[in-house]
C-alpha cells in the first residue's frame, strides 16, 4: 500500500457493531480526518451519507478501537517471522534437523540467526551442545536465543565475532558447553546484530509491522536498549514507522540514569524514546533461571541474579521523574518486584509520592506478586504490563512455571484479577518474538488463565489492550470509540456478540440489549477468534485484507 501523504477524508462506517462507550447500541461510525466525529444508530446516519469522502458498508462487522501491544521487539519478531522458527522443535534432533535446513538454504547469510527454542518441553529437557550446533550449521555463526530471550545457544563461530576487547568466556553468564546468560549472553547477541545489514534490519522491521497491522494492532511499545537492540536499531525501527503507512511505534530505551543530568536522560531524548524503561533488567528469567527470587528455584540451588539495587532504581526514578520521562524496569521474581517497589517508594520520598505517580513508571512483566507488593504498585501508580499468553505457555501444574517454582508458587503468578481489584493500571502486550503477537489471544489468555481466580473479564481484558495500552504512554484521549478521540480503529469478522466474566458459575450469554452492555466476540476456548478485515491508524487505513 502506497504511503498517502495527504491527510485523511472523512468516512462514514455503517450496517454493523460499533464498540464505543457512547453509545452501548451504536452500529455507525463517521470519521473526519484523524478524529472520530459521530457515533450513533444505522438511521441517524442517513444524515451524514452525503457529507462524507467514502461510505464503508460494515456488512455486519464489529468496530472496536485498535490494540496496542505494550511490549515488543520489533527486529526479534521480523526475524523470528522471516527466519528460523524453533518454537515448533519437537525435541533436541528435530531442532538440530531444522538449523540444518536453514543454513542449506540460505548460504549467503554472514550470521544465522534464530528464536525460539525451549529444552523444557524436550524428552530429555538438554539444550544442544555447542559441537552439537557447529555440526548442524556447517560451522557458521549461529545465535539462537531462548524462548524467553534470557539466554542463548551459539556457535564457536558466533563466539569469534565477539570484538577482541571482549574476552566473553571472562564474563558472568558465560559457560563453555551451555547456553549463555547476563553479560555473556548481552555481548554475543550484540556480535549477531552488528553482523546484520541494514537492509536485513529494515525488512525485519517491516515485516513485524505488516504482521501487527493485519491483527489490528495501532500501536507497538518497542522495548529497545543497549543490551537488546542498539541505537541503530531503535533509531532505524522510529524512522520506518513515520515513514510508511502502519502501526505507530512508541520507543523505550533501558538504560539507567543516576540524575536528570545524566547524559542517559539526554541519549534517552536523542534516540526519540518516550522513557527510560521497558526492558531495564531488574532480573532475567524464569525459564532461564535468572529471575530473581525470594526462595530458592525449586528445580535450582539459587536464587537467580539480580541486576539492579534498591539504590540504583531510585537514583533511576527519580531522574526520570524530574527530567518528565517514564521509568520502568523489566521485573519479574519477587525479590526483583520488591526490589522495584523499595527503590520507587525511595524515590517518592525524595521527590513526593504525587510526583512520582504522574510520571507513570512501568513495571514489565511483573509475575510473581503478592497482596502487599500488589498494593504497593497501586500506591506509586506503577502501570503493570503484563503478557497473558506467558500463562498460556508455561503455567498450569505441568508447565515451566511448576517446575521452577513447585505448583503452589506457580499458581500464584500472574494474578490479574488481584491486580484489577486493587487498583493497579494493566497494559496488555505479548514480548513478541517471546510469544506471538496476538491480540485477541491475549484477551483470550487473561479471562481464561489457568489459574481461575486470577481470571478477569474479557471486557477488562480488552479495555487493557486498547485503551491500557495507550494510557501506559500518557494518551488518556486515546484507545476508546469516541467523539474526538483518534481514529485508530479496526474493522473484525466475528460470530455472536456476548458478555463473558470470569466467573465458573455464569455461562456466558447474550447481550440483552436492554442492559446497555456492549459485547465482545466469544472467546471460549476453542471458538475461532476473529479475523480483522482493516485496520485504520489516525485515520489512514493501513491495512486491508484481501477479498477471499
Amino acid at each position: 500500500m502506497p504511503n498517502d501523504e495527504r491527510a485523511p477524508g472523512s468516512v462514514l462506517l455503517r450496517g454493523g457493531t460499533v464498540y464505543s462507550p457512547a453509545d452501548p447500541f451504536a452500529t455507525a461510525m463517521v470519521v473526519d480526518g484523524s478524529t472520530i466525529a459521530w457515533i450513533g444508530s444505522e438511521g441517524a446516519a442517513d444524515g451524514f451519507a452525503d457529507g462524507v469522502d467514502e461510505v464503508v458498508d460494515l456488512h455486519g462487522a464489529l468496530v472496536t478501537p485498535a490494540f496496542t501491544d505494550a511490549h515488543v521487539h520489533a527486529t526479534a519478531t521480523g526475524l523470528a517471522l522471516t527466519g528460523l522458527d524453533l518454537a515448533g522443535a519437537l525435541d533436541l534432533a528435530d531442532a538440530l534437523a531444522r538449523i540444518t535446513a536453514y543454513a542449506d538454504a540460505h548460504p549467503g547469510h554472514r550470521v544465522l540467526l534464530g528464536h525460539g527454542w525451549d529444552s523444557a518441553r524436550w524428552p530429555g529437557g538438554r539444550a544442544p551442545s555447542r559441537a552439537e550446533l557447529d555440526t548442524a550449521s556447517g560451522g557458521r555463526p549461529l545465535y539462537l536465543t531462548r524462548a524467553d530471550m534470557h539466554s542463548a545457544v551459539v556457535t564457536t563461530a558466533l563466539l569469534r565475532l565477539v570484538p577482541g576487547a571482549t574476552r566473553i568466556e571472562e564474563l558472568p553468564g558465560y559457560h563453555p558447553d551451555a547456553p549463555l546468560t547476563r553479560d555473556a549472553h548481552h555481548a554475543a547477541r550484540r556480535a549477531a546484530h552488528a553482523a546484520l545489514t541494514p537492509e536485513q534490519r529494515r525488512e525485519a522491521q517491516r515485516a513485524t509491522l505488516r504482521h501487527a497491522a493485519s491483527l489490528g494492532i495501532a500501536s507497538l511499545h518497542e522495548c529497545a536498549g543497549p543490551d537488546i537492540s542498539g541505537e541503530e536499531d531503535l533509531t532505524g525501527l522510529l524512522r520506518l514507522a513515520g515513514e510508511e503507512p502502519g502501526p505507530r511505534v512508541v520507543g523505550y530505551w533501558a538504560e539507567a540514569a543516576t540524575s536528570a543530568a545524566d547524559k542517559v536522560i539526554e541519549r534517552v531524548r536523542d534516540l526519540g524514546a518516550v522513557g527510560a524503561a521497558g526492558d531495564l533488567f531488574a532480573d532475567g528469567s524464569l525459564g532461564s533461571h535468572t529471575a530473581c527470587l525470594h526462595q530458592p528455584y525449586a528445580d535450582a540451588p539459587h536464587t537467580g541474579t539480580s541486576y539492579l539495587t534498591e539504590a540504583q532504581i531510585a537514583e533511576h526514578v527519580a531522574a526520570c521523574t524530574e527530567a518528565g520521562l517514564q521509568a520502568g524496569f523489566h521485573a519479574i521474581g519477587d525479590a526483583a518486584i520488591t526490589a522495584v517497589i523499595n527503590g520507587v517508594r525511595a524515590a517518592a520520598e525524595r521527590l513526593g509520592i504525587d510526583r512520582v505517580r504522574a510520571a507513570r513508571h512501568r513495571a514489565e512483566h511483573a509475575e510473581m506478586l503478592t497482596p502487599a507488593t500488589i498494593a504497593a504498585l497501586a500506591d506509586l501508580g506503577i502501570i503493570a504490563s503484563v503478557q497473558p499468553a506467558f500463562d498460556v505457555a508455561w503455567g498450569g501444574d505441568d508447565g515451566m512455571y511448576a517446575q521452577r517454582l513447585g505448583v503452589e508458587r506457580a499458581r500464584t503468578l500472574n494474578p490479574y484479577a488481584a491486580l484489577l481489584k486493587a487498583g493497579v493500571p494493566l497494559a496488555l502486550g505479548s514480548d513478541s518474538p517471546v510469544t506471538a503477537l496476538d491480540p485477541w489471544g491475549t484477551v483470550r489468555a487473561a479471562a481464561f488463565h489457568r489459574t481461575p481466580e486470577h481470571r478477569i473479564s474479557v471486557r477488562a481484558a480488552f479495555t487493557a489492550h486498547t485503551r491500557g495500552g495507550r494510557r501506559a504512554e500518557r494518551r488518556d484521549e486515546a484507545g476508546v470509540l469516541v467523539p474526538g478521540a483518534p481514529a485508530d480503529y479496526a474493522l473484525f469478522s466475528c460470530g455472536d456478540l456476548v458478555v463473558q466474566i470470569p466467573d465458573e458459575r455464569v455461562a456466558n450469554w447474550s447481550t440483552d440489549p436492554r442492559s446497555g452492555t456492549p459485547g465482545l466476540p466469544d472467546l471460549t476456548p476453542g471458538t475461532e477468534l476473529p479475523r480483522c478485515l482493516r485496520t485504520v491508524v489516525g485515520g489512514r487505513t493501513v491495512y486491508e485484507r484481501p477479498n477471499e
